[in-house]
């Protein structure tokens, strides 16, 4: 989706309905910075209220997100190219997740590593050293549980016995075995505790 040319064309029917942005805001409930995110582009309209907009500029969802008007004869071949265009973003944002993840436990590793060697070799054996220990493996900790909340906000986990795809909670996951990207989860489709192997896609 582009959308500076969705900004434009916002910013476009806008102008058609003789509205102005504190106008069109009113309608909406919201204030008329966030109007002119959008026809900037710097910004899209919240989907809760993506249908009222519409219903206000008499367009379709799928005009809007085109960034343009859309004839009958070319309805389809648009409506194919959105929903495509939207799964490659939504893969693009996953991949940027799951690359965050990763970086932050690389990171995490690398800080408990150096924090345990200070521990051990530079500081005298005794009170401060325990401190030191206890204290960098709770702040491993934290990230930890930050880059898991990231690993299961994309994606799912594919049952090796049927191929059902498992969206786990945030306990299901922090509770399960796991081995890097697979973890040791009961399939509610199958009812069969197995190794799941992490997908991008839903």
């Amino acid at each position: 989706m582009n959308q500076i040319k969705i900004g434009r064309f916002i910013a476009e029917c806008r102008k058609k309905a003789s509205l102005t942005q504190m106008q069109l805001a009113e309608k909406l409930g919201i204030t008329d910075k966030a109007i002119s995110k959008w026809e900037r582009g710097i910004a899209m309209p919240d989907t809760s209220i993506m249908l009222e907009l519409c219903d206000i500029l008499c367009i379709s969802v799928n005009e809007l997100l085109s960034g343009e008007k859309i004839n009958m004869e070319n309805n389809n071949q648009k409506n194919e190219q959105l929903l495509l265009d939207m799964a490659k973003e939504l893969e693009k944002k996953n991949k940027t997740i799951w690359s965050s993840m990763w970086a932050i436990m690389i990171v995490s590793m690398t800080a408990l590593i150096a924090g345990i060697f200070v521990a051990a070799f530079l500081i005298p054996e005794g009170v401060w050293q325990l401190v030191t220990i206890l204290g960098v493996c709770v702040v491993f900790l934290i990230p930890c549980f930050y880059a898991l909340k990231l690993e299961i906000s994309v994606g799912a986990y594919k049952c090796k016995n049927c191929g059902h795809e498992i969206v786990p909670t945030y306990t299901q996951a922090l509770n399960a075995m796991h081995r890097g990207t697979t973890r040791y989860l009961k399939c509610p489709n199958c009812n069969k505790r197995t190794w799941c192997k992490k997908v991008l896609k839903k």
